[in-house]
C-alpha cells in the first residue's frame, strides 16, 4: 500500500471520448508503445490510477470518460467528488474535432467547477493529434487554439501543449505538468548545479526511473536543439522497453564522440542521470565515479523532505 508520508496529488484528465486521453495516460505511466494505444476501448466514467512518482508523490490519476452523458452526470451529480482539491486539470481536445463550439462549452462548465472547488488548481490544455495536421499549418493552428484558450480560461491561468503520441511532444507537456507537482524541485536543482559545476560537466539531466520524463536539469554550455529532453525521453523509454521484452533491464550506456561523451546511468532508486562531458581530457571512469559518489547524496535528498539540507560534495 501506500507509505504514510507519501503525498497524493489528484490529477483531472478530461476531455471530449476519444481525443486520447487513455492512449497518452498509457504511453507514459502504463510503458505502452504508441501503436498498442489502438487497443483501447472507450473509458467509462472515471479510471482512477495511482501512480507513484519519485518515491513519495503518487499522483492519483481521474482518467474521466468523455462521452456526453458521463460529462453531464461530472458537472451535476458528482461535480463535488470530481472537482474537490484538484490540484491538476489536463483537458485533451482533438484538433480535428468537428464540435468546437461543443468541446470549448465543456471546457468552461469544467473551468467554472473548478473555480469554485479548487481554485488553486494549474489548469493545462492539451492541443493534441497534432501529426493529423499538415506540417506547415502546426505553427498557426497551435498558436490560434492558444490564444482562444487562454481568453477563455481567464480568470485562471492556462498552459498549452501541442501533442501527439506519435513524436516527442508528448513528453514534453507530461515533462512540464509533473513538474508542477514535485514538492522540492527548487532543492533539487540547485544540488544538481553543485554536482554539474563540480563534475564539469556541460549539462546534466535527472529523468524519472519510471517515466523517463525529465523532472530537474542544469546546463552550464549553450545547447543548440531545444527539444532535446524530450527527444532523450522518447528515444531512452523505447530502448529500455525493448530491453524488457527481452526480460533485460536497462542499466546505463554512454555514447562518445569526437565533441562529446554522454552518460545515462541507474542513480537513485527512482531517478536515471545523463551526465554531458565535452573535455577530453576527462576519462569516463573520472565520470562514472563522480556518479556513483553523487548518488549517495541524491537517495539522501529524496528520503528527506524539508528545504533544511543542502549538500556539499566532494569529488575527485
Amino acid at each position: 500500500g501506500m507509505s504514510s508520508t507519501a503525498m497524493k496529488k489528484k490529477v483531472l484528465l478530461m476531455g471530449k471520448s476519444g481525443s486520447g486521453k487513455t492512449s497518452m495516460r498509457s504511453i507514459i505511466f502504463a510503458n505502452y508503445i504508441a501503436r498498442d494505444t489502438r487497443r483501447l476501448g472507450a473509458t467509462i466514467d472515471v479510471e482512477h490510477s495511482h501512480v507513484r512518482f519519485l518515491g513519495n508523490l503518487v499522483l492519483n490519476l481521474w482518467d474521466c470518460g468523455g462521452q456526453d452523458t458521463f460529462m453531464e452526470n461530472y458537472f451535476t451529480s458528482q461535480r463535488d467528488n470530481i472537482f474537490r482539491n484538484v490540484e491538476v486539470l489536463i483537458y485533451v481536445f482533438d484538433v480535428e474535432s468537428r464540435e468546437l463550439e461543443k468541446d470549448m462549452h465543456y471546457y468552461q462548465s469544467c473551468l467554472e467547477a473548478i473555480l469554485q472547488n479548487s481554485p488553486d488548481a494549474k489548469v493545462f490544455c492539451l492541443v493534441h493529434k497534432m501529426d493529423l495536421v499538415q506540417e506547415d499549418q502546426r505553427d498557426l493552428i497551435f498558436k490560434e487554439r492558444e490564444e482562444d484558450l487562454r481568453r477563455l480560461s481567464r480568470p485562471l491561468a492556462c498552459t498549452c501543449f501541442r501533442t501527439s503520441i506519435w513524436d516527442e511532444t508528448l513528453y514534453k507537456a507530461w515533462s512540464s505538468i509533473v513538474y508542477q507537482l514535485i514538492p522540492n524541485v527548487q532543492q533539487l536543482e540547485t544540488n544538481l548545479r553543485n554536482f554539474a559545476q563540480i563534475i564539469e560537466a556541460d549539462e546534466v539531466l535527472l529523468f524519472e526511473r519510471a517515466t523517463f520524463l525529465v523532472i530537474s536539469h542544469y546546463q552550464c554550455k549553450e545547447q543548440r536543439d531545444a527539444h532535446r529532453f524530450e527527444k532523450i525521453s522518447n528515444i531512452i523509454k523505447q530502448f529500455k522497453l525493448s530491453c524488457s521484452k527481452l526480460a533485460a533491464s536497462f542499466q546505463s550506456m554512454e555514447v562518445r564522440n569526437s565533441n562529446f561523451a554522454a552518460f545515462i546511468d541507474v542513480f537513485t532508486s527512482n531517478t536515471y542521470v545523463m551526465v554531458i562531458m565535452s573535455d577530453p581530457s576527462i576519462p569516463s571512469a573520472a565520470t562514472l565515479i563522480n556518479i556513483r559518489n553523487a548518488r549517495k547524496h541524491f537517495e539522501k535528498l529524496e528520503r528527506l523532505d524539508g528545504p533544511k539540507h543542502s549538500l556539499t560534495m566532494r569529488m575527485r
